[in-house]
C-alpha cells in the first residue's frame, strides 16, 4: 500500500486514522480492467453495478475484519437500512416493514447486480405514508388542541415498535404534534416573561414588544409547527437519489465497522476540505446518528467553542439563518444539514439544540474562520496554595501537523518548546491534558511519547494481512525527566490513547481521568473509487470514495487500545459519564484483541499507585466540587432515563422549568482561589490576548480534576 501519512481520528466518525489509498482494492483476479467488460454486458443499472463491484472488492480484500458480503451480513445491513429509513418508527407500519423483509438477505445480491430494488420499494411505501400523515397533520393543527388529556409521548425510538394500524399511526402523530406545539408555547411564554438568558446571563429582550395572549401564542405555535413539518415532509418525499444510495451502501459498510463508510462525491469533497485543515463556519465536527445530527466534537478556538453553549453529544434540531424561521434538520442528511450550518464569515446562524438531559435551547453563533491559535498546545505554571510546589501544565487539544508544509507548525515541536519554558520556570512535575483530544497524526503520538523516555517501541500496528509493524522512538534524548500525570476522558481517542498507553506501560506517567478513554484503535484508508474505473466506464464517474478500516493499534504490552480504550491508574468522577460515548457503545465495532508484547525498558522510578489512589479517593469523597459534579452526573442520568414526556400542559411546563433550573445549578462552578495560574505568553499588551488568558485561567480554576491532579502530583513528589 502506497501512503504518505497515517492520520488518527480528529473526528471519530467523519475522519479517523486515515491513509490516502493508492493501491487496488481488488484481488489479483479482480483487475479493474475487468470492469470494462461489464459495459459489454449492457446491465440494467451500469453505474450501480460498477460501483458495487468496486466496493465489494475493497470491503472483502482490504478490510481488517476479513468479513464476506454474504446472506448473514445482508440481514445485518437490512436492519441498519431500516433504522436509517425510519429510525423514529413514525411513518412505516408493521405491514410495510413486512413488504421490505423480502430484501433482508438480498443486500449482497443487490450490491453485485446493481439492481437496488429496495430503494424504489421503500421510497414508494414512505411517500405513501408521508402523504397520509401530512394531510392528517394539516387537519389536526388547523384548530386548538386539547392539552389537558392525561397522556404521554415516548421520545426514545428504541423503546417503540412499528405500529400496526393507520389509527395507531395517527394517534402517535397527534401526541407528537401536541409535544411540538407545547414546546413552542413554553418557549414563547419564557421569552415574553424574560426567563431566557443571553450568553452573559442577562435576561433577553422579547423579539416583539407586543405581548401575545395565550390564544395567540397557541395559534402561533401551531402555525410554526405545521410550517416546520411541511418542510420535513417535502424534504423526505423529494429525497435525492444520492441520499438513497448513501443509505444502501452505508448499511453494508457499517456492518464491517462504524468507521468504514462510503462517501458520495459531495462528501468526498467535504472530506478533502476537512483533511486539509481549512476550517470555516461554526467549528463543530458533526455526525449523523440515525435520524439526528449530533455534535461529535467542538474545534478549539472556533465560533462554537466561543459560545461555551455547545458540547459533544448535543443534538441539533433546527438551523436558522439570522432572524429567519429555522429549518428542522431531524431526518435530514448530514450533508444537507451542513449546507445550512455553513456560511460566510460574520453571518449569524441560530442552532436549536437538545442537551442529553432534555433541555432545548437556541444558540446564536456568528460564523468565523477558526482561530487556530486556540487549537495549539498551550502551557502554564500552576501553584496550589498553601503548597509552593510549581507544576507545569500543557493542554494538547489535538495532534496537529501540516503535511503540505514541512516547515509548518506541529504539535511535537510546540510541546517541546512548552517543556523547555516550563523547565526554565523550575517546575517539579508536569500535567499533560489530553481530555477531549480526538487524535491526529500518528507521527506526533510517537514523537511526543518519546519526549519522556530514552528510546523504545511506542505502538504496534497490525494490518488486515496479519503483519505487525512496530513504531518506535529512536531519539535517546529525554526532554522532561520529572514526574508526569496524563489526563484523559471518554473523548480522548486514537493518538491520545497511544500516548497515554505508552507512558502508562513504561511506568513513565500516572494516568488520571474517567473510567475509560474512547477506544478508537483503528486506522482507515481513503480509497478514491474513480481510480478503478476502466476507460470504457469513465462516463459514470465521479463514484465517490470509500473510507475503510485497514489496521489496528496495539500497546507495547500487546493489548489493543481498540474497544476498551485506556483505563486510568486513578479514576475520578467524569462529567460525561452519563453519555454512552465510546467504541464499546457503537454497533459492529472492531473487538479488543492482543498480539505478542515487545521488549521495552520501564522507567526506573515506580510509584506506589495503590497509595496514590487511596489518598485521591479520600480527598474526592470530601471535596465539595466533586460532590457537586457527582450530583449533576446522577441527575443527568435520571433525566436520560426519563424518556416519556407528559402532554398535560401544566406538567409539561413544570418539567421544563425544573430542567432549566437544575441545568443552571449544575453549570455553576466555583473558582478555586488557591490555584495560581501563570501567564507564560509574550507580554504584547493586547487586550484580546489578556482576555484569552483570563478565560484559560478561569477554566482551570473551576476544574475539579485539575485541582485533584495537583494534589496527586504532590503525593507523587513525596514518594521520590
Amino acid at each position: 500500500m502506497k501512503s504518505h501519512v497515517l492520520l488518527l481520528s480528529l473526528a471519530l466518525v467523519t475522519t479517523g486514522a486515515v491513509a490516502q489509498q493508492k493501491s487496488s482494492p481488488m484481488s489479483s483476479s479482480d483487475d479493474p480492467s475487468i470492469l470494462g467488460s461489464i459495459m459489454s454486458q449492457k446491465p440494467a443499472y451500469p453505474r450501480e453495478m460498477i460501483l458495487g463491484s468496486i466496493l465489494l472488492g475493497a470491503l472483502e480484500n482490504m478490510h481488517l475484519s476479513n468479513k464476506k458480503v454474504d446472506n448473514q451480513l445482508s440481514e445485518n445491513a437490512y436492519k441498519l437500512f431500516l433504522e436509517r429509513l425510519d429510525y423514529g418508527k413514525q411513518f412505516l407500519l408493521e405491514g410495510d416493514v413486512k413488504q421490505l423483509d423480502v430484501y433482508k438477505d438480498k443486500f449482497d445480491d443487490m450490491l453485485r447486480s446493481g439492481d437496488l430494488k429496495i430503494l424504489d420499494t421503500s421510497a414508494e411505501l414512505m411517500n405513501k405514508r408521508i402523504g397520509q400523515i401530512e394531510k392528517y397533520v394539516e387537519t389536526l393543527l388547523s384548530k386548538p388542541l386539547d392539552y389537558n388529556q392525561k397522556e404521554q409521548l415516548e421520545t426514545d425510538p428504541k423503546k417503540r415498535s412499528f405500529l400496526k394500524t393507520e389509527k395507531d399511526l395517527y394517534a402517535h402523530w397527534e401526541k407528537l404534534m401536541k409535544y411540538e406545539v407545547l414546546s413552542r408555547i413554553i418557549d414563547q411564554r419564557e421569552e415574553q416573561n424574560g426567563l431566557i438568558l443571553d450568553d452573559k446571563g442577562q435576561k433577553k429582550k422579547p423579539k416583539s414588544e407586543k405581548k401575545l395572549t395565550e390564544a395567540e401564542i397557541e395559534k402561533d405555535a401551531r402555525e410554526k409547527v405545521l410550517k416546520s413539518y411541511k418542510k420535513i415532509f417535502s424534504r423526505l418525499v423529494n429525497e435525492k437519489r444520492s441520499d438513497k444510495l448513501d443509505k444502501f451502501y452505508n448499511a453494508i459498510t457499517k456492518v464491517f465497522d462504524p468507521h468504514t463508510n462510503y462517501l458520495v462525491p459531495e462528501e468526498k469533497e467535504d472530506f478533502d476540505i476537512d483533511m486539509s485543515g481549512k476550517l470555516e463556519g461554526i467549528g463543530a465536527i458533526l455526525r449523523e446518528d440515525n435520524s439526528y445530527i449530533k455534535v461529535e466534537r467542538i474545534v478549539p478556538g472556533s465560533a462554537s467553542w466561543k459560545t461555551k453553549e455547545i458540547e459533544a453529544e448535543d443534538i441539533i434540531l433546527k438551523v436558522g439563518q439570522g432572524k429567519e424561521e429555522p429549518v428542522d434538520v431531524v431526518d435530514m442528511s448530514l450533508r444537507d444539514a451542513v449546507k445550512l450550518i455553513r456560511g460566510k464569515k460574520n453571518t449569524e446562524v441560530r442552532l436549536t439544540i437538545k442537551k442529553p438531559n432534555g433541555l432545548v435551547k437556541v444558540v446564536p453563533i456568528i460564523r468565523d474562520v477558526v482561530e487556530i491559535e486556540e487549537s495549539y498546545a498551550r502551557g502554564t505554571v500552576l501553584e496550589l496554595a498553601p503548597s509552593k510546589t510549581k507544576v507545569g501544565y500543557i493542554n494538547i487539544p489535538k495532534f496537529y501537523r501540516d503535511f503540505n508544509d514541512r516547515s509548518g507548525r506541529n504539535v511535537t515541536d510546540d510541546t517541546r518548546k512548552e517543556i523547555e519554558r516550563l523547565n526554565k520556570e523550575g517546575v517539579e512535575g508536569l500535567i499533560i491534558d489530553l481530555r477531549n483530544n480526538g487524535g491526529g497524526a500518528l507521527e506526533d503520538a510517537r514523537m511526543i511519547s518519546g519526549l519522556f523516555i530514552e528510546k523504545g517501541p511506542i505502538v504496534q500496528v497490525k494490518a488486515h494481512t496479519g503483519t505487525v509493524d512496530i513504531l518506535a522512538d529512536t531519539d535517546p534524548k529525554i526532554d522532561f525527566q520529572k514526574p508526569v500525570i496524563v489526563l484523559i476522558n471518554r473523548f480522548s481517542a486514537s493518538a491520545s490513547e497511544i500516548v497515554a498507553a505508552a507512558l502508562q506501560d513504561y511506568d513513565r506517567a500516572i494516568i488520571v481521568g474517567g473510567e475509560f478513554s474512547h477506544g478508537k484503535g483503528t486506522v482507515q484508508a481513503v480509497v478514491d473509487l474513480d481510480g478503478y474505473i476502466s476507460p470504457m466506464a469513465k462516463s459514470y464517474s465521479p463514484l465517490g470514495a470509500l473510507k475503510i478500516t485497514i489496521q489496528k493499534f496495539y500497546r507495547v504490552n500487546g493489548s489493543s487500545t481498540q474497544y476498551k480504550g485506556v483505563t486510568p491508574d486513578i479514576i475520578l468522577p467524569d462529567q460525561f459519564s452519563h453519555l454512552e460515548s465510546g467504541e464499546k457503545f457503537l454497533d459492529y465495532s472492531i473487538p479488543w484483541g492482543k498480539v505478542n508484547p515487545v521488549k521495552y525498558s520501564k522507567w526506573d522510578k515506580k510509584y506506589d499507585i495503590k497509595s496514590l489512589r487511596s489518598n485521591s479517593q479520600a480527598r474526592v469523597k470530601k471535596s465539595e466540587k466533586f460532590q457537586h459534579l457527582q450530583n449533576s452526573i446522577k441527575w443527568y442520568k435520571e433525566q436520560k432515563e426519563k424518556t416519556k414526556r407528559s402532554l398535560v400542559a401544566a406538567d409539561f411546563e413544570k418539567e421544563r422549568k425544573t430542567i432549566r433550573e437544575m441545568t443552571d445549578v449544575f453549570k455553576k462552578e466555583e473558582e478555586n482561589k488557591n490555584l495560581m495560574v501563570k501567564d507564560l505568553s509574550p507580554k504584547s499588551g493586547e487586550k484580546a490576548q489578556q482576555e484569552k488568558f483570563e478565560e484559560f485561567s478561569k477554566t482551570l480554576k473551576k476544574d475539579a480534576v485539575i485541582e485533584e491532579s495537583m494534589m496527586i502530583m504532590q503525593d507523587m513528589l513525596k514518594q521520590k
